[in-house]
């Protein structure tokens, strides 16, 4: 038996953080990672490391900005993202149910939050070339980035999971490798310790306990019982070891569910995509550039409006659409006029190129005559005016055509066609644990587990049906540092009683 004053349990970036700022209130902290070494990281090294976090613009950017990165400034404009308009982004998406007390915590902690892992080494960047690769840009096109999606770590995911191992090494912080945490010690439901499986025994240590150990997503048994029929097969974007082992062993001991357990975090992926994430193509093998072009389905018929939104605030759902059509299987289809708008990450799959529309159709296996028809709806369907891939352009069809496109549609006809074929993968689950402001596990009775705290995708009540691209990574810190210092404190004889003291 070991004694730790603090136990993490995961060591992606929101388990990592909360072990810092455990360790900076005078805890002697504890990461149990259930992957081996070479594996550590969890999902967030598969990330595309995207931060979303309110600010006036990008002179409040700077600041952030690794030294190297000020030189791409030059070349970009980034709107503000006040709270008000991250809000409402949330609420958007979520269809008006996220938990106001959380998602207002975590917009008001977010820029701080920023400057706070910083300050820890991570470095951050502007996510130029995510969605567009600025050397494909034709003359007089101008590089506007999303606002709520500007800045990622650098070396996205990898290199996040790098500058905050680095500083937990720095710190003298313990990391247990090949160590899954299969059950909580307890007495009543106040948490004293965590169980570990090793392949001859188990081993138990004692401490507060923080909970970052992802949802349930790589687990296609519980995919099956809670998303639904078909989920168990869809493929997995990140890290195998999200088994939701502990989010389930809270449940059975008292915890409290929350948020959208039949939703999660699905976006189009490579149909040739790894069954689950592999770490030499960590997120390269998203496929997020559909809104300049046309999704159709193995019968040749679109489905969904593509351009109903900024790409960040559509593709988290657009997996589920796909995941939907036959065969789970859909196909992006872009003309020149388009082509030169897709990610760089399309790289890494094989496009399907033909002269005319009947040639592409029998080069996917699509009935040429739907195909043809499809296209000609949408063809006949495009109003005139004038396209801007930066932003939503209200290039919107005409009624006649559905599903209707609301923005970017451009008459798919001018040859060579290329087709991408892509289908449905989960990131993470949206269902998860209670917690309170001050990341407390809430048991059924509405009273925080003592010694129980929890961040990150194991938490429930933040994102429903949709989500906006950077607040998951985001949520994960903010809740993190609130968490560390929760479990760190709790043992003082004066202890902070409010968020804002939590965060001080």
């Amino acid at each position: 038996m070991s004694q730790f004053d603090v136990v993490v349990v995961g060591a992606g970036n929101a388990g990592l953080v909360a072990a810092l700022a455990a360790h900076e209130h005078g805890a002697k902290p504890l990461v149990l990672e259930s992957a081996p070494y070479a594996e550590r990281g969890g999902n967030s090294r598969f990330a595309g490391g995207i931060f979303r976090f309110a600010h006036g613009g990008l002179a409040e950017i700077l600041p952030l900005l690794a030294e190297a990165a000020h030189t791409d400034a030059r070349e970009v404009a980034v709107n503000p993202y006040p709270a008000d308009k991250y809000l409402a982004d949330l609420i958007k998406v979520g269809s008006g149910r996220p938990d106001p007390r959380l998602t207002q915590l975590l917009i008001e902690e977010s820029y701080g939050t920023m400057a706070w892992m910083q300050d820890r080494g991570v470095r951050w960047e502007l996510t130029i070339g995510k969605l567009i690769d600025p050397a494909r840009l034709r003359e007089g096109e101008t590089y506007v980035l999303p606002p709520g999606g500007a800045v990622r770590s650098e070396r996205e995911g990898v290199g996040l999971t790098d500058a905050l191992f680095a500083a937990v090494e720095r710190a003298g912080i313990d990391v247990w490798y090949d160590s899954p945490a299969i059950a909580l010690l307890t007495e009543g439901s106040t948490i004293t310790g965590v169980s570990i499986r090793r392949l001859d025994r188990f081993d138990q240590v004692h401490g507060n306990v923080v909970l970052a150990s992802g949802g349930f997503e790589s687990n296609p048994e519980m995919r099956l019982r809670y998303l639904g029929r078909g989920w168990d097969l869809v493929k997995v974007r990140g890290t195998r070891f999200n088994m939701g082992t502990m989010l389930a062993h809270v449940l059975t001991i008292g915890g409290k569910p929350a948020g959208h357990w039949g939703g999660c975090h699905a976006s189009p992926i490579d149909l040739n995509a790894p069954e689950v994430g592999d770490l030499s193509l960590t997120d390269k093998m998203s496929r997020y550039s559909y809104p300049y072009g046309i999704l159709v389905n193995q019968r040749g018929e679109r489905f969904i409006d593509e351009g109903s939104d900024e790409v960040w605030l559509t593709y988290a759902k657009t997996g589920r659409a796909i995941m939907a059509q036959p065969d789970g299987v859909a196909f992006q289809i872009f003309d020149q006029k388009t082509i030169h708008f897709i990610e760089p990450r399309y790289a890494t799959g094989t496009p399907i190129e033909a002269e005319s529309v009947e040639a592409l159709a029998d080069a996917l296996g699509v009935p040429s005559e739907s195909l043809v028809g499809t296209i000609d709806k949408f063809n006949a369907a495009a109003p005139t005016g004038t396209f801007d891939p930066f932003h939503k352009d209200g290039l919107s069809s005409r009624a006649s055509l559905q599903p209707p496109k609301s923005n970017w549609t451009l008459p798919v006809t001018q040859p060579p066609f290329v087709a991408y074929p892509v289908t449905c993968g989960i990131t993470f689950t949206y269902g998860g644990l209670a917690i309170d402001e001050q990341a407390r596990v809430i048991d059924t009775e509405g009273r925080p587990m003592p010694g129980l705290y929890a961040t990150g995708e194991i938490v429930g009540g933040f994102f429903f049906h949709n989500y906006a691209a950077g607040a998951g990574l985001m949520r994960g810190a903010v809740f993190g540092r609130i968490a560390g210092r929760s479990a760190a404190i709790t043992k003082r004889p004066s202890h902070a009683s409010s968020p804002e003291e939590v965060l001080a």
